[in-house]
């Protein structure tokens, strides 16, 4: 069966209602998966009468009355918001709503109804004067599943990267590096490809330093600390995972198809190859979330300063739709 995406409308003021519209046009979204907003029907049809959208808005309450069929929005409907929403204004109506969409997408994750959840864009100060202080979707989605270990994982058509560390300086990244973290995130990687239908996922670790220190050349042992004790506890364990290899070659081997996902040390180090091999088709994905939930998102935020003026491009979101509906669990 073709996997059900929930699809959170976001903040409603700014250009989620109109990606999602322009998106749900697209008949091939429902040649590979089952999609229904969850959100403001009245948002979608303000959406639809800005696009000049034909697409017919099927109201529900429930997943089971969704039709899933190209030509109509499937929208479970939680009447939040007013019809006359000022567009590309902060509203702490629109930050509450954006924070109740995530959370009923959680409860639909958690009773298996759906088997991934792809955001569209919210504004943190938003959703702040809404009463929610938290710096965005994956701090949200982490304490709604009671989940302390997860990552970001980044992909593109050619290539996908799961990061030990992401948001912090070099230096404090290195220094959190160790091996459970290593170990955590490799297995991690293993299990959500096999969630998606990989037989025997082929992981590359990347290391720290240029060349991997070179035999201590290059840095202060980091790899022989941080990263192999971790690689060989995962392979003794039957996982396909190789390394320490050279950053500046192990991308365009998995380019090449030589690995299926690499694991980058920090920020810049995975961001960097998967902005160069596919920036507009990049997609940030949440792993890790208790119950095996897939989070997929747009790459890009709220546009308030075009917001219901019909620019809004959807080809971020049709890109997190097609990631959510390869990595949604096939079995």
């Amino acid at each position: 069966m073709k996997p059900i995406i929930g699809i959170t409308m976001g903040d409603a003021a700014g250009i989620g209602p109109e990606i999602i519209v322009k998106a749900l046009e697209h008949s091939s979204v429902y040649d590979i998966s089952r999609p229904v907003v969850i959100g403001d029907i009245k948002m979608l049809q303000r959406a639809a009468s800005i696009t000049g959208s034909k697409l017919t808005l099927n109201k529900i309450e429930n997943i089971s009355e969704g039709k899933f069929v190209s030509g109509t929005i499937d929208c479970i409907h939680m009447d939040l918001l007013p019809a006359d929403l000022p567009f590309g204004e902060l509203s702490p109506l629109a930050g509450d709503a954006a924070f109740k969409f995530i959370k009923k997408a959680v409860d639909l994750a958690k009773n298996g109804e759906i088997q991934v959840i792809c955001t569209a864009p919210l504004n943190k100060a938003a959703l702040h004067l809404g009463g929610h202080m938290y710096p965005g979707h994956t701090e949200i989605l982490a304490d709604l599943t009671d989940t302390e270990d997860y990552s970001m994982l980044l992909t593109t058509p050619k290539l996908k990267v799961i990061h030990l560390t992401t948001h912090k300086g070099l230096i404090d990244a290195i220094n959190s590096i160790n091996p459970e973290r290593t170990y955590k995130v490799i297995k991690l990687a293993n299990e959500t490809l096999i969630r998606a239908g990989y037989k025997n996922p082929k992981i590359a670790v990347c290391g720290i330093n240029p060349h991997c220190g070179e035999n201590g050349l290059f840095g202060y042992g980091e790899e022989e600390e941080k990263l192999i004790p971790a690689i060989e506890k995962a392979i003794s364990e039957g996982v396909n995972v190789s390394g320490p290899h050279p950053a500046d070659t192990v991308f365009f081997r998995a380019i090449r198809g030589e690995f299926d996902l690499v694991v980058a040390c920090y920020h810049d180090q995975g961001h960097v190859p998967i902005k160069v091999s596919g920036f507009e088709d990049g997609v940030n994905i949440t792993v890790g979330l208790k119950g095996g939930i897939i989070r997929t998102s747009v790459d890009h935020g709220t546009a308030f300063d075009i917001a219901g003026k019909n620019i809004a491009d959807e080809a971020s979101l049709l890109a997190a739709i097609e990631a959510g509906a390869e990595l949604a669990p096939k079995s």
